[in-house]
């Protein structure tokens, strides 16, 4: 495939940035499935997207499938070109979506890794004692209390928080905005880290209007709250890999358990979709299967039987 052809892969990532306000994450992973893409082609001596028929697309998730990806990931990997062709559609340079009726690989259904309260109150007990603790102790606080996604988290600027209306406002996927609102352990954690957010950034902290910096005022990344969460968590002796997005789903699932309102979750969470948040009934349903084999006489009795 030519330089010309796969200059179209570097058009459409940059609408999906400029136009679409896609993170830069999923930005990357775009670029990264349609690179695959075009090796693929390149194999079969296809030399331009318009000679793509939907055999070779087929042939293409097979491939991957085979290659040992995962049905998942094959699936996002028919998104991305789906999404691709659509553009080339938009943009007149091809006259059809060889990707629309191609299907991945069933997947099996993994629900959301969650901890429970008890394990969610050890983990966030620690005692600060230093302004990188006090910092992580209202990452994660604000975590929990507030359902966001690590991206938004740490785009989080100074002005997003309003700590005397106890809201946030985050920009989400697709760059759409939700006020969220943050909890009381939160809000005492943040006023913490804003009183020595300055000794931590030093002379930098004047001109940074990120929320969460490091050491030098930087911006913290993204993977650096992975690294602290996970080092906390090791260190609070909780017995699972915990991750940031972990702190979302216990979010989710701790106030489905006691509201029972998916409507109101669906909104705390910026899903598009009320589908994506029934996921979490799901995970509800397992802690109330769980109870009720551990409390139901007749369960008792089946089991000891």
């Amino acid at each position: 495939m030519d330089a010309g052809q796969r200059e179209w892969i570097d058009r459409f990532v940059a609408h999906l940035a400029s136009e679409r306000r896609l993170s830069p994450h999923t930005v990357a992973a775009y670029r990264h499935d349609l690179s695959r893409l075009a090796r693929f082609c390149e194999k079969r001596s296809i030399r331009a997207w318009s000679g793509l028929g939907n055999p070779q697309v087929r042939a293409f998730a097979a491939a991957e499938h085979a290659g040992g990806l995962g049905p998942r990931s094959v699936q996002r990997r028919l998104s991305a070109v789906r999404t691709f062709f659509e553009y080339l559609l938009r943009e007149g340079f091809c006259t059809g979506n060889p990707a629309h009726e191609v299907r991945a690989p069933r997947a099996r259904k993994r629900l959301p890794a969650t901890l429970d309260a008890d394990q969610m109150g050890r983990l966030l007990a620690f005692r600060v004692h230093d302004d990188l603790s006090v910092r992580d102790k209202a990452i994660m606080e604000l975590f929990y209390s507030s359902g966001l996604r690590l991206a938004e988290l740490v785009g989080l600027d100074l002005a997003d928080v309003d700590l005397a209306d106890r809201t946030a406002r985050v920009l989400g996927k697709g760059g759409k905005t939700r006020i969220v609102p943050i909890g009381r352990h939160a809000v005492q954690a943040l006023r913490a880290w804003l009183t020595g957010r300055a000794s931590l950034a030093g002379a930098a902290a004047a001109g940074q209007t990120a929320l969460f910096v490091a050491r030098g005022g930087r911006r913290l990344t993204a993977r650096a709250v992975q690294l602290r969460v996970g080092t906390w968590a090791r260190r609070q002796g909780v017995e699972m890999h915990v991750h940031p997005h972990m702190f979302r789903h216990s979010f989710a699932t701790h106030l489905l358990e006691s509201s029972g309102d998916l409507r109101g979750v669906q909104e705390l969470l910026g899903h598009a979709d009320i589908g994506t948040t029934q996921v979490y009934t799901h995970v509800d349903f397992q802690h109330l299967a769980r109870v009720y084999d551990a409390a139901h006489p007749r369960a008792r009795r089946r089991r000891g039987a």
